[in-house]
């Protein structure tokens, strides 16, 4: 490892954050600006977010750039196995041969064998599939460290990354705290942030969307009391107060909005319209310098359609549930 390499004036691509750590662009589906992982340049370096199969290299070369041989990364974290995170997780293994993969236990198996996921993302993204994500190489077994409710990264030199499980907009979330900076990585449960525009929206896909845990995870977040919020889409933010409250209204407006659409019979177009009136009309539009290849893309993966989406699954599944409760009481009853 070579920290003494000049990274004054690092390529296009990476953004030095201080404290060692370096944000990097992995460059989803070629456009700039969708995924950021993180690179903490450490006694004991760890990469967080991986991106899909083809950002392996972008962060392979990044690396490099930064001073790293590949054999010197110990660790790769993933906040959660959705592809846009964690689809290149084979491909970085076998590119950093000593890294530990470490992952929340509820997405381990995936990264093991990744049949089953990439299944379910075949029958969502279709033939868009291929060119938003790529295929998911399995990583191997005894390579992977599943995490519970909290776990802990060596970084070296007393400081730890401190793992937290943050279900809400997926069941295999966490959140990761660095002891030596405060910096919470919140992977995307307080939404996708466009530093072009500076908005903020939620991220509320299916089939896991769950506003109760989503907001658990907020306080959680809130308690942590954080310096400093590294989003994985897109880049750090240090008005971390403002930034929670922001998520927690933002997360709030989009449901109550889809909600009087689901209440008043309307189906899932009528919720997006509903959205698109009274909510994605507050945005500021991106200015003329945005890649349109990067606009198409954060669209797609967090959108209105596939946000309203979540948020209707998430309604149905409660109403299933008040139901079935219903009948259970009744048949108490009689």
């Amino acid at each position: 490892m070579h920290k003494d390499v000049d990274v004054s004036e690092p390529p296009e691509g990476i953004v030095p954050l201080g404290d060692e750590i370096y944000a990097i662009d992995t460059m989803l589906a070629g456009y700039p600006g969708v995924v950021s992982a993180y690179l903490i340049r450490t006694e004991r370096p760890c990469i967080v977010e991986v991106g899909t199969a083809a950002s392996a290299t972008v962060l392979r070369d990044a690396v490099v750039r930064l001073g790293l041989a590949p054999e010197d990364l110990a660790t790769i974290v993933v906040t959660h196995i959705h592809l846009d995170h964690a689809g290149g997780t084979g491909d970085m293994a076998a590119l950093f041969p000593n890294a530990e993969i470490v992952v929340h236990e509820r997405g381990a198996r995936h990264l093991a064998d990744p049949s089953r996921l990439m299944a379910s993302a075949a029958m969502v993204w279709g033939d868009r599939l291929e060119t938003l994500f790529g295929h998911m190489s399995p990583t191997e077994a005894t390579r992977i460290r599943a995490v519970s409710e909290t776990g802990e990264i060596d970084l070296g030199g007393g400081r730890h990354l401190v793992s937290h499980y943050a279900p809400g907009h997926a069941k295999h979330h966490m959140g990761l705290v660095d002891t030596g900076t405060g910096d919470l990585y919140v992977g995307d449960a307080l939404g996708v942030y466009n530093p072009l525009t500076g908005d903020l929206r939620p991220a509320t896909p299916p089939p896991d969307f769950d506003m109760d845990a989503c907001l658990r995870t907020l306080r959680l977040f809130g308690d942590i009391g954080a310096q400093r919020l590294m989003f994985s889409h897109f880049g750090a933010l240090t008005e971390v107060e403002a930034t929670m409250d922001r998520a927690e209204r933002e997360l709030r407006l989009w449901v109550e909005t889809v909600r009087d659409s689901h209440d008043t019979g309307g189906d899932l177009d009528h919720a997006i319209a509903m959205v698109r009136d009274k909510v994605i009309s507050r945005y500021r539009p991106n200015p003329p310098e945005a890649s349109p290849g990067t606009v198409a893309v954060l669209d797609t993966l967090s959108g209105p359609e596939a946000n309203v989406s979540g948020i209707v699954h998430w309604l149905d599944r409660l109403a299933r549930e008040q139901e079935q409760a219903r009948k259970k009481a009744e048949e108490e009853r009689a």
